[in-house]
């Protein structure tokens, strides 16, 4: 190993004390002069301007936890779809243009599979359930 191998990461540690410092100096001085008068408004739990009402730990509907893991599926699916759709003239200057968008298109058919099937199942309907769709 040669001898400044550790001294090609000195300007990282250095951003990272740094930053940690500003941050920690800038989180002292607002403890230090900032102003504390607590009044009941400030107290009191902000839900975007409207008054709270019931309580803090009702139930949520099973439709909200089902929609928020969709939403994470099709996120991540269109993690997968951007580095492709990035390399595609590459695959195509390799001679693979037509297997890598056979490849895509398998991929965004079985997505669309489950798309439709959650659709179907009226997931993503948050109003009334109709009597012909299935419920989760």
């Amino acid at each position: 190993m040669p001898d400044n191998y550790f001294a090609q990461y000195l300007p990282f540690l250095i951003h990272i004390l740094m930053a940690g410092g500003i941050a920690a100096a800038i989180v002292t001085l607002s403890w230090l002069i900032g102003q504390r008068k607590p009044t009941r408004a400030k107290l009191s739990p902000y839900e975007c301007g409207m008054t709270p009402v019931g309580d803090s730990r009702q139930r949520f509907s099973v439709k909200f936890y089902l929609v928020a893991m969709l939403f994470i599926l099709f996120d991540v699916e269109a993690v997968f779809i951007y580095p492709w759709a990035i390399n595609l003239r590459q695959f195509k200057a390799q001679g693979e243009g037509h297997f890598g968008l056979y490849e895509m298109l398998v991929y965004i058919g079985i997505f669309l599979v489950g798309f439709f099937y959650v659709w179907k199942k009226g997931v993503l309907d948050w109003g009334e359930t109709s009597p012909k769709r299935g419920n989760f």
